[in-house]
């Protein structure tokens, strides 16, 4: 079976505010339908789970959208090398409960573990902890359909590897990924209160644990909850600087904690701790627009104290701050690539002309600190800008297009990021 053909105008992105322009959705059945349907299509974009917030997955009117989400979901673990092959349309909440089954676990996860694999490193999404790299940083093989429709693998080892796994969709079709796992292990979480900004040492409080992540409503300096994950085999968390909670939280004020990960330091499974929200449960109902800028972890405090100058402007607009940090990897388009980084996420409302002119704002605010917004979030950073923040652009250029060099995969976001 190929699959239906759906009209992409009813199509939106997972908050609605982006409704795909192209003039197919198409969700193969099997690989070679999808191969079949690439190399017929004058242009085509991927769609994972549709949590991006710009139109980095529209081809635009003349184009199809495609989604792997119908190929069938194969997760092989080989537990004897510690690895996983993972179709490209699983999601990591159904990845992770394959894996744990094993006695293997991923050495991280996203807050939201209902995001694509596929679609999560291809745009350098990350979890937190000072050590820890982007997801992107498990993959060991990308399997990609070419715009010919012909297959390849590319691995470690491989000259195209750092170009060819966070590469925007812009290369072909990933229809599976194998990432790298370490024995399963357990996490406990405690959540802290009224962590003050004024004489914050953000080095220590960051290395706290293995995954640490602190949240502000920017209302007032300073952060509302910090959020510690520590593995039950490394040291016992030491955090001086503010108070444990003694109930569960939800990171956005007033909202439910039900369906957030359990906290108050109850031990579980790494896969029900990493993330912020419960697999079972949708974590809010997408009404909401985020940003997310990547910057020079050395840069944190100086950063904070810029947001804070800002605050009021910042705050009429915002849900949430999260603050995270991710390790430097060697990805070409990562947004950590070289650097250690810190990562300040903003949960925006849903309201595109109020948040437009606040991004801005912020945008200039921290210029300074050379940042790299997430390829799938709201940002208004100049394509030219952008470009030269990325020192291997002319690589995945030159990548491009001995992979597609007719430019099927690309759109006008992927254009701007080639253009010489």
């Amino acid at each position: 079976m190929t699959g239906t053909a759906e009209t992409a105008g009813t199509i939106t992105n997972w908050a609605r505010t982006i409704t795909y322009s192209a003039r197919e959705f198409h969700r193969p059945r099997s690989l070679d339908a999808l191969a079949a349907l690439v190399a017929s299509s004058a242009r085509v974009r991927v769609l994972g789970s549709g949590h991006s917030f710009n139109r980095i997955a529209d081809p635009g009117p003349d184009g199809v959208l495609l989604s792997t989400a119908g190929l069938p979901p194969e997760i092989e673990v080989d537990a004897a090398a510690h690895t996983v092959r993972v179709a490209g349309g699983v999601r990591y909440a159904e990845l992770a409960r394959a894996v744990h089954a094993h006695g293997l676990a991923l050495p991280n996860m996203a807050s939201l573990p209902h995001i694509s694999v596929a679609g999560s490193v291809a745009t350098g999404t990350h979890g937190s902890g000072v050590r820890n790299g982007p997801l992107a940083s498990a993959v060991r093989e990308v399997e990609l359909v070419l715009a010919d429709g012909s297959a390849v693998t590319i691995g470690r080892g491989d000259p195209r590897f750092d170009g060819a796994v966070t590469s925007l969709g812009a290369l072909g079709v990933v229809t599976a990924l194998t990432l790298e796992l370490e024995p399963a292990y357990e996490v406990e979480q405690h959540v802290f209160t009224e962590l003050p900004l004024h004489g914050l040492d953000f080095a220590a409080v960051a290395a706290a644990g293995y995954s640490v992540s602190l949240f502000t409503d920017w209302r007032e300096p300073g952060f509302r909850q910090v959020w510690v994950k520590r593995r039950t085999d490394q040291p016992v968390v030491d955090f001086p600087w503010a108070t444990a909670a003694d109930v569960a939280l939800h990171p956005v004020p007033g909202m439910p904690a039900g369906n957030c990960t359990e906290q108050l330091g109850v031990p579980g499974p790494w896969h029900e701790r990493l993330p912020h929200f419960r697999a079972e449960f949708t974590p809010s109902s997408g009404e909401e627009i985020q940003s997310e800028y990547l910057l020079p972890r050395t840069a944190a405090r100086d950063a904070l104290d810029a947001i804070d100058s800002i605050r009021s402007t910042v705050a009429g607009v915002l849900q949430t701050c999260e603050v995270r940090t991710v390790a430097a990897d060697t990805q070409w388009l990562s947004p950590a690539h070289g650097r250690n980084s810190v990562a300040l996420h903003f949960t925006w409302v849903r309201d595109e002309a109020a948040v437009r002119p606040v991004v801005r704002r912020l945008e200039e605010v921290l210029a300074r600190f050379d940042p790299r917004p997430h390829w799938g979030k709201v940002y208004e950073i100049p394509s030219a800008v952008v470009r030269r923040r990325y020192t291997r652009v002319p690589d995945f250029r030159a990548l491009a297009r001995s992979l597609d060099p007719t430019g099927k995969f690309t759109n006008a976001v992927v254009r701007d990021l080639l253009t010489d």
